[in-house]
Order: C-alpha cells, then sequence, then structure tokens
C-alpha cells in the first residue's frame, strides 16, 4: 500500500476494536449470573424490535476464543470490552462469582497471548436488577456498590490490564433509561433521569477512587461520553441559543462536572426553571472531579438545530427542532453522517477542557448487511463512512488534538439493544442462527489501516 506522510498516524497509536457484555456475551443464566435491567427490559413486550433480547445475542461466552483469533487474523491492536455486572455479582452486591471472574481471567490471557491490548469498562448499562429494584442509579446506594465492583474486578485482572473506563455513556443510562424510558429501567421523568446522571456521575468518581487504590500506578483510568457537536442552523438569537441549550444537554452537563467540578451554570437555570436539578450533596463534586488519566469520546452523528415555538414537547422542554440539511446522507439507524463533526469535536474538547488524553472509544455506522451469493458480505457504505472518521481522526491530531487511539463500534454485529437485531454497526458480520462469523468488506479495509498505521 503506497501511503503519503500526511495519512500515517503517530507512532503507538491504539487501532482497536469494542463490543459490550450484553451485547455480546449471551449465555444470560450460565455460571449463577443474575438477571441485569436489560434482561428485565427486553424481556417486556414493546420494548424492542421485534421484541429480541440478549439472551444468546453473538455467544460469545462460548465462543471468546474463536473470536479473539479472528481479531488476531485482522491484526486489531487493543478490545475494548466491558464487565457484566450480574455475571460478578449477580445481585449487585457480595461476594464474586469465581466463574465469572474467571471468564474474564480467560478473555484477558487469550488477548495477552494474541498480542492484542484489553482496555476494560467497568459499566455499560448492565446493572444488575435487584439494584435497581433496590432504586437504582436514583439513590446514592449504587454508587457505592459500582465502587465494590471496581474493587472486585481491578483485584482479579489488575496485572493484566492497564487500561480501565468507569463507565459508558452515562448520558444514554441516565436520561434514554430514567428519562424517556426507550432504554432500561425503561422509566420516564425529568427528575428521575437527573437523579440517575448525578448517581452516575458519583460511581465514575467512586470507581475510579477505587481502582486507583487496587491497580498499579502504571495502570489508566478515564471515563467514555458520547458527544456531539451541536451547530444553529441561523445565526439568528433565538438558534444560537437553542443550539447553546442541546449543547448542554448533550455535552456540558458531562463534561463540565468531570472536568470542572461544576454544573454548567444555564444548565441549573433552566432545570430549575422545570423544578428539578441534580441531588448534588457536600464534596460530590470533587469526587467526580479528581483528573482521569483519558477521555474517552463516543461519536456518531453531528446536530444542526434550531428554535421550536414553545417547547418541543422533549424529557428537558429545550424548545429546539433538528434542522439538518435533506441532502445530508444518513445511516441505517437515520443519523445524519458528518465526519468532520469529529474533528471539530475533539478539537473542542481538547480546546475548552484540555490538555487531556483521548481516545475515540467508539465510531461507526449500521448498514443494511447481508451476505451476497458468492458468501461475501460488501458494506462499501460502511468502508466509506470508516475511511471519512479516520481521516478526520487524523485531522483533530494536526490541530493539535492528543489522541492516542480508535476503536471501531463495533467488532460484531450484536443485539443493538432497543432495536434488537435489526440494525448491524459490526465489521464482523453475525449469522444470527447458526452464530458464523463473516468478516465484511470494512473488516478486511481495516486491517490494512491497521497494518499501515494509516490511511492509502
Amino acid at each position: 500500500m503506497s501511503r503519503t506522510d500526511d495519512t500515517v498516524f503517530p507512532d503507538g497509536f491504539l487501532w482497536g476494536a469494542a463490543t459490550a457484555s450484553y451485547q455480546v456475551e449471551g449465555a444470560v443464566s450460565a455460571d449463577g449470573r443474575g438477571p441485569s435491567i436489560w434482561d428485565t427490559f427486553s424481556h417486556t413486550p414493546g420494548t424492542t424490535v421485534h421484541g429480541d433480547n440478549g439472551d444468546i445475542a453473538c455467544d460469545q461466552y462460548n465462543r471468546i476464543a474463536d473470536d479473539v483469533a479472528l481479531m488476531s487474523e485482522l491484526g486489531v491492536r487493543s478490545y475494548r470490552f466491558s464487565i457484566a455486572w450480574p455475571r460478578i455479582q449477580p445481585d449487585g452486591s457480595g461476594p464474586a462469582l469465581e466463574a465469572g471472574l474467571d471468564y474474564y481471567r480467560r478473555l484477558v490471557a487469550l488477548l495477552r497471548d494474541a498480542s492484542i491490548e484489553p482496555a476494560v469498562t467497568l459499566y455499560h448499562w448492565d446493572l444488575p436488577q435487584a439494584l435497581q429494584d433496590a432504586g437504582g442509579w436514583e439513590i446514592r446506594d449504587t454508587a457505592e456498590r459500582l465502587a465494590d465492583l471496581a474493587v472486585i474486578v481491578a483485584g482479579a485482572l489488575g496485572d493484566e490490564v492497564g487500561t480501565w473506563i468507569t463507565m459508558n455513556e452515562p448520558w444514554v443510562s441516565s436520561f434514554m433509561g430514567y428519562g424517556t424510558g426507550e432504554h432500561a429501567p425503561g422509566l420516564h421523568g425529568l427528575d428521575a433521569a437527573l437523579r440517575a446522571s448525578h448517581h452516575l456521575l458519583l460511581g465514575h468518581g467512586r470507581a475510579s477512587e477505587a481502582l486507583r487504590a487496587a491497580l498499579p500506578s502504571s495502570a489508566e483510568v478515564g471515563i467514555t461520553l458520547n458527544l456531539s457537536p451541536v451547530q444553529a442552523v441561523t445565526t439568528e438569537p433565538q438558534d444560537v441559543a437553542a443550539a447553546r441549550r442541546v449543547d448542554g444537554f448533550l455535552n456540558r452537563w458531562f463534561l463540565d462536572p468531570i472536568c470542572r467540578g461544576a454544573y454548567p451554570p444555564d444548565l441549573l437555570a433552566h432545570y430549575a426553571a422545570l423544578d428539578a436539578g441534580p441531588p448534588v450533596e457536600d464534596g460530590d463534586l470533587e469526587t467526580v472531579s479528581a483528573p482521569i488519566d483519558f477521555l474517552g469520546v463516543n461519536y456518531y452523528s453531528a446536530r444542526t438545530v434550531g428554535a421550536s415555538d414553545g417547547t418541543d414537547g422533549s424529557l428537558a422542554s429545550l424548545g429546539v427542532v433538528d434542522r439538518v440539511p435533506p441532502s445530508t446522507k444518513r445511516t441505517a439507524m437515520g443519523w445524519p453522517i458528518v465526519p468532520t463533526g469529529l474533528t471539530e469535536l475533539l478539537v473542542r474538547v481538547t480546546t475548552d477542557y484540555g490538555p487531556l488524553p483521548l481516545y475515540v472509544t467508539e465510531n461507526g455506522a449500521a448498514f443494511d448487511d447481508y451476505v451476497d451469493p458468492n458468501g461475501e458480505v460488501r458494506d462499501p457504505e460502511r468502508v466509506e463512512y470508516l475511511d471519512a472518521h479516520v481521516r478526520a481522526a487524523h485531522a483533530a491530531i494536526s490541530d493539535g488534538v492528543d489522541l492516542r487511539g480508535y476503536f471501531v463500534w463495533s467488532f460484531l454485529d450484536n443485539f443493538e439493544w432497543a432495536e434488537g437485531y435489526s440494525k448491524r454497526f459490526g465489521i464482523v458480520y453475525v449469522d444470527y442462527p447458526t452464530q458464523r462469523r463473516v468478516p465484511k468488506q470494512s473488516a478486511r479495509w481495516y486491517s490494512t489501516v491497521i497494518a499501515a498505521n494509516g490511511l492509502a
């Protein structure tokens, strides 16, 4: 492959692939695993497309050796996976199940043997149902329970894992799980969402403290946020103000407490006008804002918004409406494809909150993939999407961003939460009835990018 210097990434740049436990593992009753909120939610009629659930998913619990071998074949340098909390503590507290820990020990050993760096996400949405029954993320105790989990997992894996992410996308967990009810546990209300968002952040802080106390000093601890640049459709003051509110809702509500130790004043005032707000207690924000070693950024799309008449009827009553240009290409999820938004986002985070080491911990797209008569899965739309976003990541580095790695979402087609199995994000196709894996055209493309440490 011919290369030019301006497409080569820095030495040591980490090329990875990511998944989440409930989306891929299956084996939901194996070895003492307890139920999670996603088991309960997905088995509730009307919550997922086609009534799909994660009972089997990609059966990775039983096929992990083959999946690691496939990663190795593709040249993947790091695998970001999450811990299934109910596989370790079925009720969310108490002694650990050694069988659950043994599964992750085996996974890490397989990765190490294949020279693949493990990156562990402690919490990726599968809260034990017993903790939800006690109040879930609406109560402070759940943050303390996450810290207990951190101690257990760090004790089991700490000698072999150097990269730790406390949690994935607390915005989704809180605002979609406790606010709109689109995700588990399926609750509705701004008050519930704001309580959950604060206790998730507190959980990040408590888990960070626990990890640092239990891990070698060389280990790195961070958090992953889903972030999106927000643009006003015009320069009119009402549209600019609407974009500012959306930016606060999506981005600053989590970035500011973590990086600045305070919630954004404009959002606090906005929520106060709705008789809502986070349940902050003395010392909470000091815990939340303890220094992190890196920030994980999940990027899928950008937002273009304008002011609406009155309120928009959304959870947070932001008074906005999306104004995406009709010519914009979209993914199968309906999300606008805006590669330049990744550059803009990474530069903005660095400028406003840095300098801070960053990883793109998720980036990818769903398209309508299928196995053709030749047994191949051609996904040129995904190749185009990933190529453009990898170039955008490189542009951010050229603009001074300390970007250290990129993880494609997702390694495998999997259970896509409320969308069930109707949406495919993987670079590897999964035939769910047989569990056969078929590397897509995008997997072969990504393999060449990794080998070259850049783009042709």
